[in-house]
C-alpha cells in the first residue's frame, strides 16, 4: 500500500534535504541508479520533489559525503562505481592455516585496495550485559577486549570488538597488546579450541559515539551491527564479537 504524499510528510519529520537524499539514496542502493549513471538534472529533482534547488544541493552534498556520488564543477552528479561492497561474514570466522594471511587482508586485496589493522586496545574490562551473558560471566565479571579498526587504504570501514573469558585469556597472546599472526581464530585453534558454531546476530543500529568518530561517519545513518558467539566444544563460548561497519558502504551476505 503507497502512503498518500501529504500523510507521508506529515508522519516524516525529517527536513526536506534528508527525505530527497534517503529516496535518492535507495535508489542507488538498489540499482535503479546503476554505478557511472548520472543523477537526474536539478531542474528534474527540484520538479520531483517540489523543492527549491538549494534544498536539492543540500540533499546531494549529504550523498557525496556518504561517498555515494561524485559531483564535478559543470558536469552531471553520477554515482560512485561500487557503492556498496558485499561482505561474507562466514569468510572470516574460520582459521587460518599456518603462514595464511589474515582473511580481511587476503579480501582486501581481491578488491584491490590495501587492507589494515590498527590495534587500538587491549584491556581486562567489564563487558556489556550482553556480551557477559554470552560468555557466561556473573555479576561484575570480567573480560580480556581486544578493540581493532579494520581499514582500506587508510579509510576506516569496520570497528571490531572481541571480548574473551579470563579463565582462557590470561597468560596468552590474547592479553597482549601486539596483534596476532594470521588473526585470533588461528590463534584459539592452536589453543585446541577449535570453532564448533558459530552464531551471529546482525542489526542496524545508530552509531555510538565511539562508533561515529572511529569509522568517520559522514552523518548519522545505522552502522550494521553484527554481535558473534564462537562456541568450541561442549557449547563452550571462547569469542563474543561485536563488529560495526556503514550500513551505506556494506551489505552482509549468508548463504544456507
Amino acid at each position: 500500500m503507497t502512503v498518500p504524499k501529504a500523510e507521508a510528510e506529515a508522519y516524516d519529520r525529517r527536513s526536506l534535504h534528508e527525505r530527497i537524499a534517503a529516496d535518492l539514496r535507495d535508489e542507488i542502493m538498489s540499482g535503479d541508479l546503476s554505478p557511472g549513471a548520472s543523477l537526474p538534472s536539478t531542474q528534474r529533482l527540484k520538479d520531483r520533489f517540489a523543492a527549491s534547488g538549494a534544498t536539492v544541493q543540500k540533499a546531494l552534498q549529504v550523498l557525496k559525503d556518504e561517498h555515494l556520488v561524485v559531483g564535478r564543477p559543470g558536469a552531471a552528479v553520477t554515482v560512485r562505481e561500487h557503492p556498496q561492497e558485499t561482505v561474507r561474514p562466514a569468510g572470516t570466522a574460520q582459521p587460518t592455516t599456518p603462514g595464511e594471511r589474515y582473511p580481511w587482508l587476503t579480501e582486501a586485496d581481491e578488491r584491490g585496495k590495501r587492507g589494515g589493522i590498527r590495534l587500538l586496545r587491549v584491556a581486562e574490562v567489564r563487558p556489556p550485559a550482553d556480551v557477559a551473558h554470552a560468555l557466561g560471566l556473573g555479576d561484575g565479571g570480567t573480560a580480556v577486549l581486544r578493540q581493532q579498526l579494520l581499514l582500506h587504504d587508510d579509510t576506516p570501514v569496520e570497528l571490531v570488538r572481541s571480548y574473551y573469558p579470563l579463565s582462557l585469556a590470561r597468560g596468552t597472546a590474547l592479553a597482549e597488546p601486539r596483534k596476532i599472526r594470521g588473526g585470533t581464530p588461528a590463534l584459539l585453534a592452536g589453543m585446541g579450541f577449535l570453532p564448533r558454531r558459530t552464531v551471529d546476530r546482525v542489526s542496524a543500529r545508530v552509531p555510538t559515539q565511539e562508533e561515529y568518530e572511529a569509522l568517520r561517519l559522514p552523518s548519522d545513518l545505522p552502522v550494521l551491527r553484527t554481535f558473534r558467539v564462537v562456541h568450541s566444544d561442549g557449547e563452550l563460548p571462547i569469542e563474543v564479537t561485536v563488529m560495526a561497519k556503514a550500513g551505506h558502504l556494506f551489505e552482509l551476505r549468508y548463504e544456507f
